[in-house]
């Protein structure tokens, strides 16, 4: 099963204010495997950065003035997600720019079924606890040292991780993988019985010197249990 892991970073929380999409980083997963097929793309959201936007991805003016626009690019992104589950951490926040943006260069959105949020999954297995990011990784023992800011690519790296954990973890199809090499000893076992050539029982028989000193043992024995009813 392929799933695109991604995160994205904007101008803004509000798509509808005029809000763009700046940074996608897409990580692509393999039956919960990380292949490592990426895509990362910065883009010219055509207005300026809120000092507030900046402060959190340090992504400025001056540094995307000549990033290519969303729509220069949009054909390379949507042939790299296909038409695969793409999860995103509340990801509802990054479907609504992916999809805002797919709008204003007048294709289809993508649908909300192919959605996979890794908040909700973090929800049900730790109601009351904290469901951010940071949070998650440092409950399941992610590093995140190098996470100075948000960073697309990044973050969506260590989602990558986290979705990992939060869907069995490591340790996913161990269970199998044990039963597989149970099977493979008994059959082996089975085999080595099957070779194994059959010997005749041996007949042990005591001698008439091992009987009679024997009989000369249970003499020197004072009231001997079994002799209690004779």
């Amino acid at each position: 099963m392929r799933e695109i892991i991604f995160d994205t970073e904007t101008t803004g929380l509000d798509p509808a204010s005029g809000d763009r999409l700046v940074e996608i980083g897409c990580i692509e997963l393999f039956n919960r495997v990380p292949t490592g097929r990426t895509f990362h793309a910065y883009y010219n959201p055509q207005r300026s950065m809120p000092a507030a936007a900046e402060a959190v991805h340090g992504l400025s003016d001056v540094f995307l003035r000549d990033k290519p626009l969303f729509s220069a690019g949009v054909e390379e992104l949507l042939d790299f997600l296909e038409d695969s589950h793409l999860v995103a951490h509340n990801a509802r926040f990054d479907f609504g720019f992916l999809n805002h943006e797919l709008r204003l260069c007048g294709l289809p959105e993508v649908g909300m079924h192919r959605m996979i949020d890794t908040v909700a999954i973090a929800r049900q297995l730790h109601p009351g606890a904290k469901h951010s990011l940071d949070a998650l990784c440092s409950r399941y023992g992610i590093d995140r040292s190098h996470r100075i800011k948000h960073g697309a690519l990044l973050d969506a790296e260590l989602l990558a991780q986290l979705y990992i954990e939060l869907t069995g973890g490591r340790q996913i199809g161990l269970g199998l993988a044990q039963q597989e090499e149970k099977d493979t000893v008994q059959v082996e076992l089975a085999a080595i019985v099957a070779v194994r050539p059959v010997r005749p029982a041996r007949v042990f028989q005591a001698s008439a010197v091992e009987l009679e000193r024997h009989a000369a043992f249970v003499a020197t024995l004072e009231k001997p249990l079994w002799l209690e009813d004779a």
